[in-house]
């Protein structure tokens, strides 16, 4: 086995040893360090009639999917909104504290209008405040 095989099976170990949460402050480091945005490949355009230059108003789409961020969460109420983060993430107890302890942070990159609103909903409930922004 090269020396290049083996410099990737092991980057491959470790990168399989990492969080939910550690995997997503990689792949922000990763679009920081080169420049670039982590997205799914967009569907292809079907070349079809333009639309007209001069008197066409563009069209306002909304948002169909959202980010959630956990804002703040006060030191009276973090137990409760750990509670909450495990629940939505599925982190384990040390993750989701340190995720609350490092607000703001990104609870869920990308999700649906519905699952963001129950999400900040329930984050409210237990004392924390969280956005919403359409991506």
């Amino acid at each position: 086995m090269s020396t290049q095989e083996q410099q990737i099976d092991h980057l491959v170990e470790s990168l399989s040893k990492l969080t939910v949460l550690e995997m997503s402050k990689l792949k922000n480091a990763l679009e920081d360090k080169w420049g670039v945005k982590a997205a799914a490949a967009a569907p292809m355009m079907v070349a079809g009639p333009m639309p007209a230059a001069g008197g066409a108003a563009a069209e306002v789409k909304e948002s169909t999917e959202f980010k959630v961020t956990l804002q703040e969460a006060p030191a009276d109420k973090r137990i409760g909104v750990i509670k909450v983060i495990r629940e939505v993430t599925g982190l384990g107890l040390k993750e989701a504290k340190d995720l609350v302890e490092g607000a703001p942070k990104v609870i869920k990159e990308s999700t649906s209008k519905a699952d963001a609103e129950t999400i900040s909903k329930k984050v409210a409930e237990a004392g924390g405040k969280a956005s919403v922004v359409g991506l």
